[in-house]
């Protein structure tokens, strides 16, 4: 709730007080009004861009055609623009007198899987990854993110003469891999130019569009991989008291490590530890020397997160103990770190959220269970916020949360298909008002 605070009673209040008071409470009207009118203007523009970035995704640190797409637009906007940063990212300036510097990120990559939406601009896109080819997909949703971006960049260029500062608009790489940020920051992105004052990232939802939702605390996860080599001794199928068998560790370890989430962790706490992965032998008459575990461990507080990591590799050793087998190979590599908004930049975004999308479609929401490499930059203590904005009709969102009713594609799902117009619209207005409310003259 926002309340005016005054000194002397409202009846006291002089006319050019009451006038001055007036003036203060049609602005934010006004400024709603104006970056509404510049991205429906723009939106022509951005349509092209969406689905020609929607037909050719790249996948991480192969983005050389999309970084120069966005290169290109934002030269031609006015920005000062340096491709090839964290090896393919793009830092692209726009200086606009004395204030606070102001980063808005997106993403550049694409997801190695097949696209079946079977919109007419659906990639049939194919890249070559670990050696091999497969096709490419924006089933996260970047290309929406990228379009917004544009068309919020577009909006503060024309709006200049409501703001001043400097426009820090960063197009990270390899964000599906949550390594493009950490290779930007390697690159200088905080030395080369300055550290911001702020920053700002969205990310598409499955919600209905025109709403945004957002959090303070943690709004992602903690990630961090699993990948470990069980070792025993081959021998025939026949025979298995001659050898150590690694597939029944394996499947012991993936049983007995689902322990630490239900009986050391605090249950009201989030934590995951999910296995995806299993490799090993050959024929169903051979035990193998060794079978490879691969997996993901997710949590939002760094305590849990301590928590399960010393579990999954305590009980990986255990597991191999009982078989009397060598020990494990065990790996437990850091991912992303979650994404810890500023309360008090979410407390002053708040209202203008509100205000611009209304109460209903304006709402604090759980933290994703996914990750996220944009915690990256917010770690070097940049006060931040990463917000979401839905993408699909809302009858269908409604229909999806009916009790036995459609559901609604996720993010990464090959059918992901957001509905454009009303989806960029209010991404890019949404990160415009963003930014416009910390560099306000």
């Amino acid at each position: 709730m926002i309340r005016l605070r005054h000194t002397a009673p409202l009846v006291a209040m002089t006319g050019l007080s009451l006038l001055a008071l007036n003036a203060q409470a049609q602005q934010p009207a006004s400024l709603k009004s104006q970056v509404a009118a510049s991205v429906n203007a723009s939106y022509p523009w951005l349509d092209g861009v969406y689905k020609d970035l929607h037909a050719h995704p790249e996948l991480a640190f192969q983005e050389v055609r999309t970084a120069g797409k966005l290169a290109e637009e934002m030269r031609k906007l006015g920005f000062t623009v340096t491709e090839k940063v964290g090896k393919t990212g793009v830092v692209a300036i726009y200086k606009n007198g004395p204030g606070p510097t102001v980063m808005v990120r997106t993403e550049l990559d694409g997801l190695p899987m097949e696209e079946k939406s079977g919109l007419p601009y659906a990639s049939k896109f194919k890249a070559t990854s670990d050696g091999r080819e497969s096709y490419t997909a924006h089933s996260c949703g970047h290309d929406i993110h990228m379009s917004a971006w544009l068309g919020a960049a577009r909006t503060l260029v024309n709006m200049k003469s409501q703001w001043s500062g400097t426009l820090m608009f960063v197009g990270q790489p390899a964000e599906e891999t949550v390594s493009g940020a950490k290779a930007m920051l390697a690159d200088g992105l905080f030395t080369r130019w300055p550290k911001p004052d702020y920053a700002f990232a969205l990310h598409s939802w499955p919600l209905a569009h025109g709403t945004v939702g957002y959090n303070v605390g943690a709004v992602s996860s903690n990630s961090d991989a699993i990948e470990i080599v069980f070792k025993g001794r081959g021998g025939h199928g026949s025979a298995p008291d001659q050898s150590i068998d690694p597939i029944a560790i394996a499947a012991r370890f993936v049983v007995d490590v689902q322990t630490v989430i239900s009986r050391e962790k605090d249950p009201k706490e989030f934590g995951v530890v999910t296995i995806g992965a299993i490799n090993g032998g050959t024929v169903g008459n051979i035990i193998p020397d060794s079978v490879q575990v691969r997996g993901t461990i997710r949590s939002y507080s760094p305590q849990v997160r301590a928590r399960l990591l010393d579990g999954v590799k305590r009980i990986a050793v255990a597991s191999a103990a009982m078989a009397n087998a060598p020990a494990p190979q065990v790996e437990l590599i850091p991912g992303g770190a979650a994404i810890v908004n500023s309360e008090a930049l979410v407390q002053k975004l708040e209202p203008v959220f509100k205000d611009a999308f209304g109460e209903a479609n304006a709402q604090r929401m759980p933290a994703m269970t996914a990750s996220e490499d944009f915690s990256q930059f917010v770690n070097q203590g940049i006060p931040s916020v990463f917000f979401f904005t839905g993408v699909y009709d809302p009858k269908d969102v409604k229909e999806a949360a009916r009790e036995g009713g459609k559901p609604v594609a996720f993010n990464h799902s090959p059918f992901y298909a957001p509905v454009p117009e009303p989806s960029i619209k209010t991404a890019a207005q949404a990160m415009s008002l963003a930014v416009l409310n910390v560099l306000k003259r």
